[in-house]
């Protein structure tokens, strides 16, 4: 059975609560990723961001002055490396999301899968 660290992708791209929005967004943009994980100062997982998230803040609220931690998700779908890939494809689908993170037992990212790896690994 696959594990999650079979799939995950290792360099992952984070950021913090004080990120301005419009930082997020320029993050997100240049490296063509629809997200990222919420750090503290120590790589400790508090959250997760998305371009919805922005949209969202785009409609109610001033980006100008809007920080990450204002419209991040704090309740995070988090699994460790060891987790079986089909545990975490279930959840991916029953949460609706794109991506979920991969943490270690410190709860530091490690990875993240998202939908695309699961489709990716599919296709062999």
């Amino acid at each position: 059975m696959l594990k999650a660290k079979d799939l995950m992708t290792k360099d992952v791209i984070t950021v913090k609560e004080n990120t301005p929005v419009v930082e997020l967004a320029r993050i997100l943009y240049e490296n063509k990723i629809s997200g990222a994980p919420v750090v503290d100062e120590s790589g400790k997982v508090v959250g997760v961001v998305t371009e919805r998230d922005i949209l969202n803040i785009i409609f109610s609220g001033n980006v100008q002055y809007t920080k990450v931690g204002d419209i991040m998700t704090r309740d995070v779908i988090k699994f460790l490396p060891d987790t079986d890939i089909d545990k975490v494809a279930l959840a991916i689908s029953e949460h609706n999301v794109r991506r979920v993170i991969i943490v270690d037992t410190n709860d530091k990212v490690v990875g993240i899968v998202s939908r695309r790896d699961i489709i990716k690994m599919i296709l062999g």
